[in-house]
């Protein structure tokens, strides 16, 4: 079994950030530092920089989520970038979808012990929960899969003119030079990239914004092919 480290101290920008949820901050990456290594949720090498590359490089994905809004984390893990942007927003209702009991279990803990009520953890895959959850003015995520495929299962979750921010690395500019022709057929309207974490994080963090229309068209096809890849058989190994 792997070991548990210990959280290192937080910077000083932590308590900016987070603010009156500093305390509850800090319990968080005190539980990837222990639990959330014993149980394999995140590598023992990524305690040393949780607060930078993970706990705030996450938080600041706040800047750009507009005001009291619903969003879904799809993929959540170990709660990144959901449990941070919880911590940093409570005007957010923010589901965690994350299809993997060990990780749903360690989600519902989280939000029990730091007491996050307007969190809600749901175990299922995007394609799964289509149609079952509301749909929601955001989607984020981060480090789920390449932009295309990610889309095709976030964008279906969207509202009319509703939004997918997605943390990516350096590559994100021709990720979704990559993606256009996909994102087009899912009624995507506009694309960018945008930095945030000025004086917070170093690199700054980089979230592309997708966003969709009106028209529901893109959306209905997607849905139709999530449908039918429910359906389809699956091969045995």
């Amino acid at each position: 079994m792997t070991e548990a480290a210990e959280l290192p101290p937080a910077p000083e920008e932590a308590r900016d950030v987070f603010g009156e949820c500093f305390p509850e901050a800090v319990r968080y990456g005190e539980l990837l530092a222990d639990v959330g290594v014993t149980r394999g949720l995140i590598g023992p090498r990524e305690v040393p920089r949780l607060w930078e590359r993970h706990l705030l490089n996450c938080a600041v994905l706040s800047e750009v989520v507009p005001e009291g809004v619903t969003v879904c984390d799809v993929g959540s893990g170990a709660g990144l970038p959901g449990i941070p942007l919880a911590l940093t927003r409570p005007d957010l209702r923010i589901t965690l979808l994350e299809p993997l009991l060990r990780r749903t279990n360690f989600l519902r803990e989280v939000v029990e012990l730091l007491g996050l009520e307007h969190v809600t953890v749901v175990r299922g895959r995007a394609e799964e929960v289509l149609g079952k959850l509301p749909p929601v003015h955001v989607v984020t995520a981060r480090a789920v899969a390449p932009l295309d495929r990610l889309a095709g299962w976030g964008v279906p979750l969207l509202r009319p003119y509703g939004e997918m921010l997605l943390l990516k690395g350096d590559t994100a500019e021709e990720e979704l030079k990559h993606a256009r022709a996909a994102l087009s057929k899912l009624g995507v309207v506009d694309t960018s990239v945008l930095h945030v974490g000025e004086g917070i994080v170093d690199p700054l963090s980089t979230v592309v914004r997708v966003e969709v229309g009106e028209s529901p068209g893109g959306v209905r096809f997607a849905a139709k092919r999530a449908k039918a890849a429910r359906k389809a058989p699956r091969r045995r190994p």
